[in-house]
């Protein structure tokens, strides 16, 4: 089972939204905090202008719906709707962006790699 993090959801809003680093993490613990420690939530907890965010993240793939149907005692039908983590969407976005900036990074990352006592005899 996948997990999605805050930092994932962050990093997959910044790769496809194309927010900054500070936007996209108050929008991921924003929708990290709704749906907790679930894959899906019913879309009656949301206000109309949170509702928004979430019609965003569906248009770029980070977010699907579904509904399910149930027949009343009376005859009637009752429909509820979900919002639902795409979780290979989510991952490949963060992973996407990860690697944007690793290759950004690139540059100087022999010095990250490098051991610690290798700076300490540079010190001498």
């Amino acid at each position: 089972m996948e997990i999605i993090t805050v930092e994932d959801l962050s990093q997959a809003i910044q790769d496809r939204i194309g927010l900054g680093l500070e936007e996209a993490d108050r929008d991921a613990e924003f929708v990290m905090d709704i749906f907790g420690f679930n894959d899906r939530i019913i879309d009656n907890v949301l206000e109309p202008e949170d509702r928004q965010l979430f019609y965003i993240l569906e248009e770029e793939g980070l977010l699907t719906t579904e509904r399910e149907e149930t027949t009343l005692y009376d005859g009637r039908e009752w429909r509820t709707h979900y919002w639902l983590f795409r979780k290979d969407k989510i991952l490949a976005s963060a992973e996407a962006a990860r690697a944007k900036a690793g290759s950004a990074d690139h540059e100087f990352g022999i010095y990250a790699e490098m051991p610690e006592d290798v700076w300490a005899a540079r010190k001498r």
